[in-house]
Formats: C-alpha cells, sequence, structure tokens
C-alpha cells in the first residue's frame, strides 16, 4: 500500500481538535433514557409507588428475579482508577472520565449494553476490589479499565473468582482475543501454523501477557516466544519479578527456554511474528529490527495514539503484514471489535462469568467473519461498522457459554440469535430516531 507520511500525520492530529472542541458543547457523550411507556402522570403508579412494590417483594423472596424486573441484565460497570489511561499514564479518576465515557459509547453503539463509567477515588488494590463488590447489587457484569499492572491482574483474577457475575479486564482480554483472531487471518495469508512460528512480543504489561496466554491456548508453543520488558528480554534468570510481579515471572519460566538475553533487536531477530504493546513511537521499534525478521513477517504494533513503527516503515523494512490500533491505517487491531460483542452474548445467555474460551470463541467468530468476507495483507480484521460480525460474535459466546455450563438457565440457540440481533439493532436504530428528530445534534 502507498501511503503519503507527512498527509497520514498531519490527518491524525484533527481528532485530537475536534475532540477538544466538541466535548465541551455535548457536556459529556452518554445519559439515561426512558424505556417504558409514559403517557399520563397516573403511569408513575405502576412504574413507581406504589405498584413498584410488588416486583421489590418479588426480589426479595427470589433475589434472581433482579434480571427479569431491572435493567440489572443489561447494566456494566466501566470501573477504572486512572492509575494506567490510554498513552497518557496515571492521569487520575477524573482525568479517566472521558476515556470511560467513551467506552460506555461504544458498549452501547455496537453490543446494545448498558454501562456506566465509574471512576474511583483510590488506586489501592483492596480498597478497588472492595468498592466493586459493593456495587454488584446494581450491575450485570464488570468492565475493568486502564488500571495499572501488576494489581489490574489480581484485581480480576479475585473478582472473577469472588463474584457471580461476568467480569472483565479490557486490556488484558480484550486486546489478547482481537489481536489473536488478527494473527489468525494473516498466518492464514502468509501460509504459516500457529503451532511452528516463532512470536516476539515487545511489552510485558497486561497486554501482552493475556495475547501470550491466548496464543498459547490457541494452539502456539511458548517455547517458541520471547517476551521483552522495559529492562530487556524475560529470561529465567531475572529474579527480579519473581516477588515482584510473579505474572512476568511466569513469563519468564514459561517463554525463551534458549534463555536468550538482550533487548528488543536480540528478541525480534528471525521471528515470523512481532506482536508491540509496549510504548508509543515512532521508533520504538527500529526498520533495521524488522529487517531482521523471517520471510513474510507479521508486525502488529499496536501502541496509540502513535504506534511503534509507522506502517509503511515496517513494510519497507520487508513485513509484509501490518497491523495498528488505528483506524487511519489498513488492520486496525481495536478492542471495540471485542468487548460489546462478548458483554452481549453473555448477558443474552445469563452467563455467570466470561471465561477464557468464551474469548477464544469470539476471536474464532471475528477471525472467520472476516474470512467469508474475504481478507488481504491490507484486510486480516473486520472494521468497527459490521453489524454483524457482533451479532455472530456475541452468539458464538453465548453457545460457549452454554456449552461450559456457566449459565443461570438454558437457552436455545434460536432464542439466543433473537435476543442478540435484537438487543444491537435496537440501539443502532434508536441512536438514528434521536438524531433524524434533532433531539441529538447533527455535527
Amino acid at each position: 500500500m502507498k501511503y503519503n507520511p507527512e498527509e497520514l500525520i498531519s490527518k491524525a492530529e484533527e481528532p485530537k481538535k475536534k475532540s477538544l472542541k466538541l466535548h465541551p458543547l455535548f457536556k459529556g457523550k452518554i445519559e439515561t433514557g426512558i424505556k417504558v411507556p409514559v403517557k399520563k402522570p397516573s403511569d408513575f403508579s405502576i412504574w413507581y409507588t406504589p405498584g413498584v412494590a410488588e416486583p421489590c417483594r418479588k426480589i426479595s423472596e427470589d433475589k434472581q428475579s433482579v434480571y427479569e424486573m431491572t435493567s440489572k441484565w443489561n447494566y456494566v460497570a466501566v470501573i477504572s482508577d486512572g492509575s494506567r489511561v490510554l498513552g497518557l499514564g496515571n492521569i487520575g479518576p477524573e482525568a479517566s472520565l472521558p476515556v470511560m465515557e467513551g467506552k460506555s459509547l461504544l458498549f452501547k453503539y455496537l453490543g446494545g449494553v448498558d454501562a456506566f463509567p465509574l471512576c474511583l477515588n483510590t488506586q489501592n488494590t483492596e480498597e478497588i476490589i472492595k468498592a466493586i463488590k459493593w456495587l454488584t447489587p446494581s450491575f450485570g457484569g464488570i468492565n475493568l479499565e486502564d488500571i495499572s499492572s501488576p494489581k489490574c491482574y489480581y484485581i480480576l483474577e479475585k473478582l472473577r473468582t469472588d463474584l457471580n457475575i461476568p467480569v472483565w479486564h479490557d486490556d488484558q482480554q480484550g486486546t489478547a482475543l482481537v489481536t489473536l483472531a488478527g494473527v489468525i487471518n494473516a498466518l492464514k495469508i502468509v501460509e504459516k501454523k500457529l503451532n511452528e512460528v516463532c512470536i516476539s512480543l515487545i511489552g510485558a504489561g497486561a497486554a501482552n501477557i493475556n495475547v501470550a496466554k491466548y496464543l498459547d491456548i490457541a494452539g502456539a508453543r511458548p517455547e517458541n516466544m520471547v517476551m521483552v520488558d522495559s529492562k530487556g528480554i524475560l529470561h529465567a534468570d531475572r529474579r527480579d519479578l519473581e516477588e515482584r510481579n510473579p505474572f512476568k515471572w511466569q513469563m519468564c519460566l514459561q517463554t525463551n527456554p534458549r534463555n536468550l538475553i538482550g533487548g528488543i533487536a536480540e528478541a525480534i531477530k528471525d521471528t515470523d511474528i512481532c506482536i508491540a504493546y509496549s510504548k508509543p513511537g515512532p521508533g520504538t521499534l527500529k526498520k533495521e529490527w524488522i529487517r531482521s525478521m523471517a520471510d513474510d513477517a507479521i508486525v502488529i504494533a499496536g501502541s496509540n495514539p502513535v504506534p511503534e513503527i509507522w506502517p509503511w516503515e515496517a513494510e519497507e523494512a520487508g513485513a509484509r503484514i501490518v497491523a495498528t490500533g488505528r483506524s487511519d491505517f489498513p488492520n486496525q487491531i481495536n478492542n471495540s471489535l471485542g468487548f460489546p460483542a462478548v458483554f452481549r452474548g453473555a448477558f443474552d445467555s445469563m452467563a455467570n462469568k466470561i471465561s477464557d474460551e468464551m474469548c477464544i470463541a469470539a476471536s474464532n467468530a471475528i477471525s472467520e467473519y472476516a474470512r467469508a468476507k474475504g481478507i488481504n495483507e491490507q484486510n486480516i480484521i473486520p472494521k468497527m461498522d459490521e453489524t454483524e460480525m457482533y451479532i455472530e460474535e456475541a452468539i458464538a459466546v453465548g453457545i460457549k457459554a452454554a456449552e461450559q455450563r456457566l449459565t443461570r438457565k438454558q437457552i436455545s440457540k434460536k432464542e439466543l440469535q433473537e435476543k442478540v440481533s435484537e438487543n444491537i439493532r435496537r440501539a443502532r436504530r434508536t441512536l438514528e430516531i434521536l438524531m433524524e428528530k434533532g433531539v441529538i445534534k447533527q455535527l
């Protein structure tokens, strides 16, 4: 693909300018809406007092009926402490609110999920866990967002164990499942097998540790992986990590059996795939390092707002397929392809967990949808506007939840398909009507 670097770099600055202008204009991106008919004041006697007492009594007798009597079945809390926001770092809870609102917007528009941004005024691990547990009577699911590592691992695992509702950390599971979908299709194009390729993982944070995990589950071999953190390649002699970060330490033990040492240059050499979720570039990955990779190399430079290497530089260095996290380049590896449909599938199947197997099912659904439409070097993964993909992905997630007996009730595939399609399409149609009627201002 031909690029005009100066034009693309200039274009990349436009969203920043527009965002700063439009956020004050709309004063937020989401609001609560009414979903029941109200034609006269007496209707409130049904929706509020005195009629509301009856559903309250019903729930008091049977707590599970809260899913039938309220919107808990479709509520997800988007929770952050602001300790690791996008490429901005630890900017605190107030400054993270625009991101959490944006996440909530995507939840609704792409998945028909009612999401609420909740930014906590604490960065203490135990306090975060306690606060989330206090909130669970109101929410059917929890989405953890932009929480620094290693505490994000502890929080996720503790809540997945203790709570009987879906809990998810998008920087871990979301990034990993969408990345895996892209890798699966990229390998189809270059005609290589997942269990044979060598993989370099640049960055050892929440994203890449879970990427390594999902690659392993899908069939890649950990002994063919090399991971790099800010101090260099992970290997069995990195004893500094044994107590300080046991999750990284597991990577030290499971990957790099050759005990390779060095930095990014040494890790990338001769690998078939380079997956980078480290620090924004350009220049984090150098052209000469990409040039040292195997033939038909695949490069995923996932940092935002600027990838670790510009796509045209990676291609000039010999990479056959290049993906980034940006929408203005081909092959956007975007978490938004994952979390709305995963929660939609979990909610509509009445799942009480989001398992790793459900995430792999989502990944396979994404990659299969793209292959059915046709893939090539510039098109390995679907785009955000492909509604049918979200429907198919959500159904795959719900089916896997049922297979694993993780649902509160049994539901037929036909009923699941109908619920998923209705909820996703209804959200988009509602927005279209509000814009058509002028209730939401047109830009």
